[in-house]
């Protein structure tokens, strides 16, 4: 009896044209499907319960769902089908008023506005018109069910950050509900997330001196090199950079005072400056516009929005960006793309402090994090601490061989030859 399995769908070879569909034979109605480009979907066949005519519906296509998790979906299917009268491939109907999750999206968003951060709602409203509302928001927010809100999830398996988010997000979606009285419980709960392999990238001292060396010799823009130039010396982020005001800073204490509406934790931070710190800012204040911000746009009432093409250009004279190539109006283009990115400068500023052998509570207080946990992540860089650690114990089992000098070679005295006797 066949059953298919993890191995059955590798080793199963694309017919020549068209498609053809491989059956399992303990459960009813699951199979694969394969066409002839190699595309392998699992499928299942039932009989609609509102119909009565056949229907075939598509569970995912390989990779994205395993072989398991396939056969447990349908398995899950046929129980509904058979004791809920559901068809999978039918709609569900709404009441005259019932609130989608398209609806209870746009209203979620137009509360979260007033107390997200811009970035953070401008993340919100993308996953939204471009993942969750194509997908299900034609649902009813009152009656969607785990198992589509899982779906999603496992659409989205290929990138996990951005599945997670999506979860995150639509959890947060149906905890609003609740308050609102739509629902009694959240269909997120109990979705497993899947595993984030966190990025660790940050610059070595020697690679911060090259860039600093770069943003030195880039004059076109000198703000928003002074810019950058901040972001390594403070470990700031770059929004607490760009929008920072001049009545935020102490030059003669050489104090930074981040206001709460600024932060990421929504706390006031006091920030120690350091003489290369207070070096820009004394050049800044210099060409000082009459403008609140240290770092202006061209009108001067707002903050400055972007640094792109000075990071871009820094990047590539420091060693760090890769070429690629563009097609342009009569050739081919090169353009360069930073290998880092301008975030990863607080990571090198967290990194180079642990190495240097600073406390990791301190460097929490300056990066201004309330969870030691979040700190916690750049313990393993003291490179140098650990690697003493691990050669203490090898020299104690195995002990250096101490190596004697090689003998002194005496010097040879010079022999004179003897002189032949003449015949006589």
């Amino acid at each position: 009896m066949k059953k298919i399995t993890q191995s059955f769908v590798e080793r199963l070879e694309a017919p020549k044209e068209g498609s053809r569909i491989e059956w399992d034979g303990q459960v009813s109605g699951f199979g694969i499907r394969v066409t002839s480009a190699g595309v392998k979907s699992f499928v299942l066949q039932y009989v609609s319960p509102l119909t009565g005519k056949d229907r075939r519906y598509t569970i995912g296509r390989w990779q994205e769902w395993s072989a398991d998790a396939a056969r447990n979906e349908a398995l899950e299917l046929r129980k509904r089908i058979r004791q809920d009268d559901y068809d999978p491939l039918e709609k569900p109907t709404l009441a005259d008023g019932e609130l989608t999750v398209a609806d209870l999206a746009r209203e979620y968003l137009a509360s979260a506005e007033k107390k997200k951060r811009p970035s953070s709602v401008r993340n919100d409203k993308s996953m939204n018109s471009n993942i969750i509302v194509p997908a299900i928001g034609q649902l009813s927010a009152k009656t969607i069910g785990q198992r589509e809100i899982e779906a999603l999830h496992n659409s989205l398996k290929p990138t996990p950050y951005r599945a997670n988010r999506v979860l995150s997000l639509l959890s947060a979606m149906f905890t609003q509900a609740i308050k609102w009285e739509v629902r009694s419980e959240n269909p997120c709960k109990g979705i497993q997330r899947y595993a984030e392999n966190k990025r660790e990238a940050w610059l070595s001292r020697e690679q911060l001196i090259e860039l600093d060396k770069a943003l030195t010799a880039y004059g076109a823009d000198s703000d928003a090199a002074e810019v950058i130039r901040l972001l390594i010396l403070t470990g700031s982020r770059l929004r607490e950079v760009m929008q920072a005001k001049w009545d935020q800073f102490d030059l003669k204490r050489g104090i930074w005072t981040k206001p709460s509406h600024s932060t990421k934790e929504k706390k006031t931070e006091h920030i120690p400056l350091s003489p290369p710190s207070l070096e820009v800012l004394d050049r800044l204040e210099k060409r000082r516009n009459g403008s609140p911000f240290v770092f202006p746009g061209n009108d001067t009432k707002k903050a400055r929005t972007s640094v792109r093409r000075v990071w871009v250009a820094a990047c590539k004279t420091a060693g760090l960006a890769t070429p690629y190539t563009i097609q342009g109006k009569r050739k081919e283009l090169t353009r360069y793309r930073p290998v880092v990115r301008l975030h990863d400068l607080r990571h090198s500023f967290a990194s180079n402090a642990v190495n240097a052998g600073k406390s990791l509570a301190i460097i929490g207080k300056v990066l201004g994090h309330c969870r030691p946990e979040t700190t916690q992540r750049y313990a393993h860089v003291n490179d140098a601490a650990m690697r003493d650690v691990v050669n203490d114990i090898g020299s104690m089992l195995h002990p250096p061989v101490e190596v004697a000098p090689p003998p002194a070679v005496a010097k040879a005295e010079s022999v004179k030859p003897k002189r032949k006797r003449r015949a006589a």
